[in-house]
């Protein structure tokens, strides 16, 4: 019998400071999550030294990577069955233990499991986050409240890559992982009291173990695909060709047992949904194309622009401060206008205009008017953040509000790494003609001439100029429906079945 629990439409609503609490609490675990995609990176070399394995190297960022992108809509389903409380304080406690292995690893192999356990609890934290605030408030306000997110993400950004290889230099590099444990602890406290007073909507269905199986399968030999071609391997080899004949096997057995299990893992009506099939496309193509563009970017500064290290990633700070700008402005329009997709659609549209800039005029532009064309291209995908989260949290129904917000965050993510292969085949495969099959090593030491490099952006700049019009594409393909604005509409959405 399905016993369901819903509290909204008979409880008393929040107040704003119960939602400013919850939202605290929240934001820490948040927080935990997005710190530790960033501050490994600069560490890498230290641990590389001191553990005495640099081949391998990699595998500590992609371990998390495989693990936190494939457990990501478990946890979107998990939550709409057993309820956001238990799902998330779960996903901090396997964070935190993942922490304390990957600070008392003694190899690098030891390590790459525990980053793997990591990526398993911290997978769910982004998307959990996002589908709490979307229980406490209405979707006519929820646009604001994204705002907050998008901050945390700009201060692990900014906080991450300096922390890191300043506590690997100056004390230790376990200790970028035992710092985790204070702060998953508070997060785990704060979010444990805040979290008692969220409206309930779980549904207590069985969990589709064997779709859930195919779907992880699927994903990490997407994953492996993507993070192994052109670099441990050539894209024409037969690993990678296998991973990719196993992903297309595992992905469609995965379509197969959604349309025959009596309970899906991702319910039929949230992947025919109009808003969530195009709001993910969208967020998915444009957010690919900035992480592409922050990961290239500095090559691009180094090589073609002559700047140094320390000042490449510098000039990152336009493109990654930005989309707090375009995001604040476009959540805070939500709750005024009633056609909120054109704000993104202006945004997106000027973002298209100015990666056509870098592609056209690449090597030519002075850095000052570049890093300008960067904060432009940044606050225009900001603006289409909020209003891709909010719409498909507004399109779907209370209970299947954690399954739809994972989904997306998932797509998201295979979006973004899909992208950055892209990027990778562009600069390594020597696509501009006048290079061929430019190897890590070269690039790493700075002997490829300053032509190549110009000519090879051109193209990079011209794929994320193609990522921003894709993405402009699918927003406008997204139906708009008008936002649920106050309680009383709430709960009736929440009675519906």
């Amino acid at each position: 019998m399905d016993k369901r629990v819903d509290t909204q439409a008979h409880a008393a609503p929040l107040t704003h400071a119960d939602i400013r609490s919850i939202l605290i609490g929240v934001m820490v675990a948040m927080f935990l999550a997005a710190l530790d995609q960033t501050i490994v990176a600069t560490a890498l070399p230290t641990i590389g030294r001191e553990l005495g394995d640099v081949a391998h190297l990699p595998w500590i960022v992609t371990a998390y990577l495989l693990a936190s992108t494939a457990v990501t809509p478990l946890y979107g389903k998990l939550a709409d069955i057993h309820g956001r409380r238990v799902v998330l304080l779960s996903g901090i406690v396997v964070f935190i233990l993942g922490s304390i292995a990957c600070a008392l690893a003694p190899n690098l192999g030891t390590l790459i499991v525990a980053r793997f356990v990591q990526g398993l609890g911290g997978g769910g934290l982004i998307a959990l986050a996002q589908t709490i605030v979307g229980d406490m408030v209405p979707p006519k306000e929820r646009g604001r409240y994204q705002v907050y997110f998008a901050s945390v993400f700009l201060s692990s950004s900014l906080i991450g890559p300096v922390l890191g290889g300043m506590l690997a230099e100056k004390l230790h590099w376990s200790v970028i992982f035992w710092i985790n444990l204070p702060l998953g602890l508070g997060a785990y406290w704060m979010s444990s009291e805040a979290l008692k007073r969220l409206p309930r909507h779980e549904r207590p269905h069985k969990l589709d173990v064997l779709g859930a199986v195919l779907m992880t399968a699927g994903t990490l030999s997407l994953l492996l695909a993507l993070s192994w071609g052109g670099t441990a391997y050539p894209w024409g080899s037969l690993p990678i060709a296998g991973l990719a004949a196993a992903t297309l096997v595992l992905w469609s057995f995965f379509g197969w047992r959604q349309r025959l299990a009596a309970e899906p893992l991702i319910p039929l009506d949230v992947m025919n949904n109009r808003v969530v099939r195009f709001g993910t496309v969208s967020a998915g193509l444009a957010m690919g194309a900035f992480i592409g563009l922050t990961i290239y970017l500095p090559l691009y500064f180094e090589t073609v622009m002559g700047l140094s290290a320390t000042y490449s990633g510098l000039g990152l700070l336009p493109l990654t401060c930005g989309t707090v700008v375009g995001a604040t402005s476009s959540g805070r329009a939500m709750t005024h206008i009633r056609h909120y997709k054109r704000v993104p659609m202006v945004g997106l549209a000027v973002s298209c205009a100015g990666t056509s800039l870098l592609a056209l005029f690449s090597g030519r532009i002075p850095l000052a008017p570049f890093c300008a064309i960067l904060a432009v291209v940044s606050i225009g995908l900001g603006t289409l953040l909020p209003v891709a989260t909010v719409s498909i949290q507004n399109a779907v129904r209370p209970h299947q509000l954690g399954t739809a917000t994972a989904v997306a965050n998932f797509f998201r993510q295979i979006g973004g790494a899909l992208i950055v292969a892209i990027f990778g085949a562009i600069v390594l495969g020597g696509v501009g003609g006048q290079a061929t099959h430019l190897s890590p090593e070269a690039l790493q030491l700075g002997t490829v001439d300053r032509a190549t490099m110009v000519t090879l952006f051109s193209y990079v700049f011209g794929a994320a100029f193609l990522g921003f019009a894709l993405a402009l594409l699918a927003l406008w393909l997204m139906e708009e429906l008008p936002l649920r604005g106050g309680a009383a509409e709430s709960a009736k959405a929440a009675a519906l079945e």
